[in-house]
């Protein structure tokens, strides 16, 4: 499938545009006329549909194509960067001239490069989503959803319902003649509701989505238990008592919490972060910084996860990388430039928006490995403490490795049994000290839904969140019980 990738790319995006292989060769080696230690050039061609659904009625939807080319070139902590919204091979060779810029020195001569393509493992089909379902059976999908919240409990007072998908071509050409392409499929569908319970009101809310195509909401009426979840979500929470503030033990429940490890232990992990020592994990290298409970990786091979990519966008295939063993530091998340300036290898993790962004260190999926222990186990070894199944989000600085999170559904435990829900919960901590205060890890990893979203330097990418349910001995709560 890579190779078809490849062709694929080649006569969708680049044949029609007037781009051909012996264009290619001549396009980068104008970039490496000037003396850098290399260059890339990428191409992107993304189209995208979403709908909305309020108030019982389509209130919106739109439909988008965007193109372009990006050109780069690297010199030691320089950068050149120069991009096109237009693909022709003028603004290709003009991107190349300003993105060489970043050097002043010439090579003895003229480089000859061969572009090849390299294969790579393929990661979900390569069908547009936008097509597998009509737009009359999109929008008939999201009425369905509708009825169902609404009909599911005669409290809910609001549903709003959304459909989002892209279909996404990318080949990036480098000045060590590597070619590598990648087309990818995402779908996200959502549903919110709002409860009224007496003077109450309460929301909840539910999502899916991957790299796949339509068909997986409709397969076993699956949208429609996104639905019923978020209706459950916010019957709970009509029923929560305000959380309760101090210190006591936290069991993180699997799957989406796992977005504390992303924010407080992997943004400090990307190596940009580390080649500046700004993080709380620089030249920590090999030391212990998490109890050994923890094994965190970072995987962009995982099939049909949205923050996968058969290469990352700078042409790197992508990897399973261990980031902590056993509580041990064993590596950072690189792209090509890090890597360059840490004396090392790209680890696959550079990742940009778009065309018009240039590529930095940025997670894919990152999760923690599971452990020996049934979830029931944890549960049952907490006298007192808090049960947090999901956030609503948070906040963390990557130098001190602080972190806030507001739960979005919480329970108490009160002598090793779970009670009563809680809400306006909030978990505050210091990521490597929180790492260190794992005590037990269960065997029931699991993934987000497929929604995840990391922004990072004002460029956003699709990512994949996911852990087993894990104990923490010790964090602060602030709670809003009197």
């Amino acid at each position: 499938m890579s190779q078809d990738n490849l062709a694929f790319v080649t006569a969708n995006l680049l044949q029609p545009a007037g781009i051909d292989a012996a264009f290619l060769a001549s396009a980068l080696a104008q970039l490496a006329e000037r003396h850098l230690d290399f260059g890339d050039i990428f191409f992107e061609h993304t189209v995208s549909e979403s709908f909305g659904l309020d108030e019982n009625i389509i209130k919106g939807g739109a439909f988008s194509i965007t193109s372009g080319v990006g050109v780069r070139g690297v010199l030691g902590e320089k950068c050149g960067f120069a991009y096109s919204d237009v693909i022709t091979p003028n603004a290709v060779m003009d991107a190349c001239k300003a993105a060489r810029s970043i050097s002043s020195g010439h090579n003895c001569e003229r480089v000859a490069i061969t572009p090849q393509g390299v294969a790579l493992k393929p990661l979900y089909v390569q069908d547009n989503p936008l097509l597998s379902l009509s737009r009359a059976e999109k929008i008939a999908l999201l009425q369905r959803a509708n009825e169902v919240a609404r009909s599911a409990d005669n409290r809910i007072n609001q549903v709003s319902v959304g459909l989002n998908q892209l279909h996404r071509l990318m080949l990036v050409a480098n000045t060590d003649g590597t070619i590598c392409a990648d087309v990818k499929p995402v779908v996200q569908f959502s549903v919110q509701v709002v409860m009224k319970s007496g003077e109450r009101l309460e929301s909840g809310s539910a999502s899916m989505g991957g790299a796949y195509l339509l068909n997986e909401l409709t397969n076993d009426n699956a949208f429609e238990k996104v639905a019923l979840e978020a209706v459950r979500i916010a019957a709970v929470n009509c029923e929560a008592i305000p959380a309760p503030a101090g210190t006591m033990p936290v069991v993180l429940g699997a799957g989406w919490p796992g977005v504390l490890i992303h924010e407080a232990v992997g943004h400090g992990l990307e190596a940009d972060e580390n080649y500046t020592k700004a993080s709380a994990f620089s030249e920590r290298m090999g030391q212990k910084v998490a109890s050994e409970a923890c094994t965190i990786v970072d995987d962009g091979t995982l099939e049909r996860r949205r923050g996968s990519q058969s290469c990352d966008d700078e042409g790197t295939p992508t990897q399973h990388n261990v980031l902590i063993e056993k509580g041990v530091l064993k590596g950072y998340m690189y792209d090509r430039k890090s890597a360059l300036l840490m004396n090392t290898k790209s680890s696959g993790n550079g990742r940009r928006e778009s065309y018009d962004y240039t590529p930095m260190p940025r997670m894919t999926n990152t999760y923690m490995m599971p452990g020996p222990y049934h979830k029931d186990e944890l549960i049952a070894s907490v006298d007192k403490g808090i049960y947090a199944v999901n956030f609503s989000g948070g906040q963390v600085d990557i130098t001190s490795g602080r972190f806030v999170f507001s739960t979005s559904e919480a329970y108490l435990i009160e002598n090793g049994k779970i009670t009563t829900p809680i809400k306006g919960a909030t978990l505050i901590g210091n990521g490597p000290e929180t790492m260190q205060k794992v005590s037990m890890v269960a065997n029931d990893l699991e993934f987000d839904r497929g929604v995840g979203v990391c922004g990072k330097g004002g460029q956003s990418v699709m990512v994949g969140i996911g852990q087993p349910t894990i104990k923490v001995d010790e964090l602060t709560i602030g709670g809003t019980q009197e």
